[in-house]
């Protein structure tokens, strides 16, 4: 797991972003706030630590897509330093027929990973064509892979969902069944990456 800091100017608040799958943080670079952000990516392992948050009034946990179940791996047997915690279109089962994304799909992406089925998947993610982007497509299989072999992650509550209802990566109904019981909130005609959605970190976590 790689961690990096995106914005780090001793404000009072920090963020803490799970990022999604191959995508990394330009898609929340739009979003104003005062927090200073935290990025976690890669989960091909789960070893890394996150610095010591403990100096910041607030810690938020941003969890998108496979970053929900990889943040849910990760905490395990560690220290919970997070004050609140939002899911974003992913779920606790990321490789479920029923829970997450059906294990034929990603299987099937795994194998014909390229650079052009890596363009496919960025419009599906977006629901528009997306400029060309680059890909270690053996770094991202492997990766594909070590989600699908860790399975579903440890029960974690998140104080908010996020759900999009026009995903085509994490299937809306599948998301329903793995959040039933959470508190949703939906995006009826939003993408995966729903991030067009807001202006603001604040209106992302509160």
């Amino acid at each position: 797991m790689e961690i990096r800091w995106l914005k780090q100017n001793k404000a009072a608040d920090v963020i803490v972003v799970f990022g999604g799958w191959a995508v990394g943080p330009d898609v929340f670079a739009h979003l104003a706030g005062p927090q200073d952000l935290l990025f976690a990516s890669d989960y091909r392992n789960l070893d890394a630590e996150l610095p010591d948050l403990s100096g910041y009034q607030s810690v938020t946990l941003v969890a998108w897509s496979f970053g929900v179940a990889a943040y849910a791996h990760w905490q395990k047997g560690r220290t919970d330093p997070f004050d609140r915690k939002i899911a974003v279109n992913g779920t606790l089962a990321p490789v479920d027929e029923a829970r997450g994304i059906p294990p034929a799909v990603l299987a099937k992406t795994a194998e014909g990973l390229s650079e052009q089925s890596f363009a496919q998947f960025l419009r599906r993610t977006f629901n528009a064509p997306q400029p060309p982007r680059s890909i270690d497509v053996e770094a991202r299989r492997a990766e594909l892979h070590a989600v699908a072999a860790r399975g579903p992650a440890p029960a974690v509550t998140f104080d908010q969902v996020w759900l999009s209802g026009r995903d085509r990566i994490f299937p809306p109904v599948n998301q329903h069944r793995a959040w039933d019981g959470a508190t949703l909130r939906e995006l009826p005609t939003a993408a995966h990456a729903p991030f067009d959605q807001f202006d603001s970190w604040q209106g992302v976590i509160w």
